[in-house]
């Protein structure tokens, strides 16, 4: 059976209002472009918070922005950059590891991060500006969401603003259910890709279990992912976002005072 079409730069004028009205709820999908080990796309950040958006849209109403791979600090919480095997990263991407130091970019790491806060209150004020009642960020890349909760936290204080904004992480949102929830490349995130895109992740290039692993951390393996449990905890941070998404659209108020926005889990006591 087709999912419906909930991308919004997919559908027409008429498809997209008619979808608002019923669910006035935009998703912003954000990652990057990161090592993920020999055996995942270098895009699964950002294609694991575009699946969870596309999953929450088409479970619970609303639409999904285009994801943004780009614009985040290339200095910071990257593996090219900070990771310990980064030199060993970036021999298996054939680039000099000096490629990812300060001085071969034009804004500091500072700028880099005031550069990215700017770009989401633009993204969510253009949202505003479609007619949209709640603007969520989703973060695929588990170190945005600090930028995307502080542009949320700024947003919803706007003396004339009317949508309200919310960001979350999946991980975060299930770790009552699965402790061991978040990775980077390991079990966590390859199970996800292999449920999402298949056909970009080839197990067969890891190592034999004990060997080193580059550039990944994590509880659970990743010769252990299954794309049915990347499925299944898709499932259950995409039931916990959509409860947090309907009960911001039914009570903005109290997620409006200073600090509010990050509330979460207030629907469990409604």
């Amino acid at each position: 059976m087709k999912s419906i079409e909930v991308r919004y730069n997919m559908l027409r004028p008429a498809q997209i209002v008619a979808r608002r009205k019923e669910c006035p709820v935009a998703y912003i999908p954000i990652g990057t472009l990161e090592w993920h080990g020999v055996h995942n796309p270098v895009g699964a950040d950002t294609l694991q918070a575009e699946g969870l958006a596309l999953l929450c849209a088409e479970r619970g109403g609303g639409l999904v922005f285009p994801p943004l791979y780009y614009g985040e600090s290339r200095l910071e919480a990257l593996m090219e950059a900070n990771a310990a095997d980064r030199e060993a990263i970036a021999a298996a991407m054939e680039l000099s590891p000096d490629n990812f130091l300060p001085d071969r970019h034009p804004f500091t790491a500072t700028d880099q991060a005031l550069n990215y806060h700017k770009l989401l209150l633009h993204i969510l004020a253009e949202a505003e500006s479609l007619g949209f009642e709640l603007g969520v960020i989703v973060a695929g890349h588990y170190p945005l969401i600090d930028h995307a909760r502080a542009a949320v936290l700024q947003y919803n204080q706007r003396e004339n603003g009317k949508m309200l904004a919310w960001a979350f992480v999946d991980y975060l949102l299930v770790q009552d259910q699965y402790p061991h929830a978040g990775d980077h490349a390991a079990g966590w995130e390859t199970s996800h890709v292999m449920a999402l895109h298949p056909q970009t992740v080839d197990l067969s290039l890891l190592p034999p279990r004990g060997d080193t692993l580059i550039g990944i951390g994590g509880t659970m393996l990743p010769q252990d992912a299954t794309a049915a449990f990347g499925q299944q905890t898709l499932d259950a941070a995409a039931e916990i976002a959509i409860r947090e998404v309907h009960h911001r659209l039914a009570n903005p108020h109290l997620y409006r005072g200073h600090g509010c926005s990050l509330r979460e889990g207030l629907w469990r006591h409604s």
